[in-house]
């Protein structure tokens, strides 16, 4: 988690600050966290997306269903 939040401060806080209000924050953590759940290529996961990696394991897991 400490990597996480470290990459979070240098993408995000560091970057696009000094802020204006709390409102500011919010809103680009918010951008930031979707972003890193579902759009960013990952490379442990084949450089996919983690929304893409889950689509493509339930669809595995309803495969199996199906074939049994």
């Amino acid at each position: 988690a400490e990597s996480i939040i470290g990459l979070f401060k240098t993408e995000v806080i560091n970057f696009f600050g000094p802020w204006k209000s709390i409102g500011q924050v919010e809103w680009e953590t918010l951008k930031w966290v979707s972003w890193y759940n579902s759009e960013r290529l990952h490379s442990a996961i084949g450089y996919t997306t983690p929304q893409e990696a889950e689509d493509a394991f339930y669809e595995n897991l309803n495969g199996h269903d199906k074939a049994a």
